[in-house]
């Protein structure tokens, strides 16, 4: 076990994984028929750009498949070892990685949070869209804050999102991950933007992570169902 874990801290062994797993999801995607819904999503896209793109955690995987190459976009990045694996896979895949994320309390500096919030306000400033989680870390399915002040800071949309295949298998972790397996179909769902004001208080910050909440509950359950072949012709 010691060996292994050894293993997984060389630099060469993270690339190698990394790369691997980033060109295993590539044949994935070719491999799977695109479903987009809405069907227009990349003409609406167009004069919001840039944007903040929420999903839950366990859901990443496929999302640089529905990027089109002209879309600037950056991603969070969790600064755990398996966050490196992870950064190693968007790199290859065409996505820079910032690094960082927050807690239960709000204690971003505890995990790079504070450099890495600047960082995401900074590519938003730039015209990079930000790709992140919005779940608490830990607790699948619950929005956190952070999200949603990005929002009112940036003054940038959050487009809740979902992607997932038909063929598929959701592993018992914390986060719901799932594997995603190629020859069938890929469906991704946007939903309807999240704003949120600049002058937006406490209970207006509340309100907009509810609604973050809800709008990735129904962008994958939607994703789930279309996948899955149901309401679609």
């Amino acid at each position: 076990m010691a060996l292994w874990k050894n293993l997984g801290r060389k630099r060469w062994v993270q690339v190698g994984i990394g790369v691997a797993a980033a060109e295993y999801l590539r044949f994935v995607a070719l491999t799977n028929r695109l479903i987009l819904e809405p069907a227009d999503i990349y003409e609406r896209l167009k004069p919001e750009l840039p944007v903040i793109f929420a999903m839950w955690h366990g859901q990443q995987a496929m999302v640089p498949f529905v990027r089109r190459p002209e879309h600037r976009a950056k991603a969070l990045i969790s600064r755990h070892r398996d966050g490196e694996l992870n950064a190693v896979a968007l790199q290859w895949l065409g996505v820079e990685g910032i690094r960082g994320s927050g807690d239960h309390a709000g204690e971003f500096h505890r995990k790079g949070g504070v450099p890495a919030f600047r960082k995401m306000l900074t590519a938003l400033e730039n015209g990079h869209s930000m790709v992140l989680t919005a779940d608490v870390p830990k607790v699948s399915r619950v929005c956190g804050l952070g999200i949603v002040t990005l929002a009112k800071l940036s003054g940038r949309p959050i487009y809740p999102v979902a992607v997932t295949t038909s063929r598929r298998k959701e592993l018992k972790s914390w986060d719901r991950a799932v594997i995603n397996k190629p020859f069938g179909r890929m469906a991704c769902v946007t939903g309807t933007p999240i704003r949120v004001a600049a002058d937006a208080g406490d209970d207006a910050l509340e309100r907009a992570r509810q609604d973050v909440e809800r709008g990735l509950n129904e962008a994958t359950a939607r994703a789930e169902a279309l996948a899955d072949g149901a309401g679609h012709g």
